[in-house]
């Protein structure tokens, strides 16, 4: 079993995090919480690493698409296809916004990594996202503009959730080689069980 300290978590900024210069606010808040990060890249994201990225089954696809169906119904939108179809949908504008512009995809390290960044990245939607959250104190994007039009989301920012999904992310994005193994002074105050090297 993998010790707490050392939980890895996936984080990527997106194209709208880049474009409206949010890099350094978005890493500051992470770090502030104690995490370490331990790799970091500047990249334009090919296709293939998006579709390994987002990679969903049908009964995902499915799931998806109804609720798609659901709120097109609700806006008195035709329906034109199949629910399935309109949860790939969803993925290929993921794909396309992604691809738009560079991202900076990143991984952090530290007890529960995994919760700590999705508490502070907030839900999804970031109409519905608390305030102090990332989602929720600097994006107005809503579910039901993005279906109006026809696009992904725009949420600043990607974190893992669970656990399990930062196993199979981090390796789409980073070799073995570029995650580094350093050690922070922070980290003394964080997790040393005895505190007997602070003072002088």
């Amino acid at each position: 079993m993998t010790n707490p300290k050392k939980e890895k978590t996936f984080v990527m900024l997106k194209p709208d995090a880049v474009q409206r210069g949010l890099i350094g606010e978005t890493i500051k808040r992470i770090e502030k919480t104690g995490l370490k990060l331990i790799a970091m890249k500047f990249v334009m994201a090919t296709e293939e690493q998006l579709w390994k990225h987002y990679d969903k089954d049908d009964a995902w696809y499915i799931k998806k698409g109804e609720q798609t169906l659901a709120g097109r119904k609700s806006l008195g939108l035709p329906v034109e296809k199949e629910a399935i179809e309109y949860g790939k949908d969803i993925i290929r504008a993921l794909i396309n916004f992604m691809s738009c512009g560079p991202v900076v995809p990143m991984i952090f390290e530290g007890n529960q990594a995994v919760g700590i960044v999705k508490k502070i990245v907030g839900s999804t939607e970031p109409l519905s996202s608390e305030a102090g959250t990332i989602r929720g104190d600097y994006t107005l994007d809503s579910y039901r503009l993005s279906d109006l039009d026809g696009r992904a989301v725009r949420n600043l920012i990607h974190c893992s959730d669970p656990v399990e999904d930062a196993q199979r992310e981090i390796p789409i994005w980073f070799s073995e080689e570029e995650i580094l193994a350093y050690r922070l002074v922070a980290e003394q105050i964080l997790y040393d069980v005895n505190l007997d090297s602070i003072k002088e």
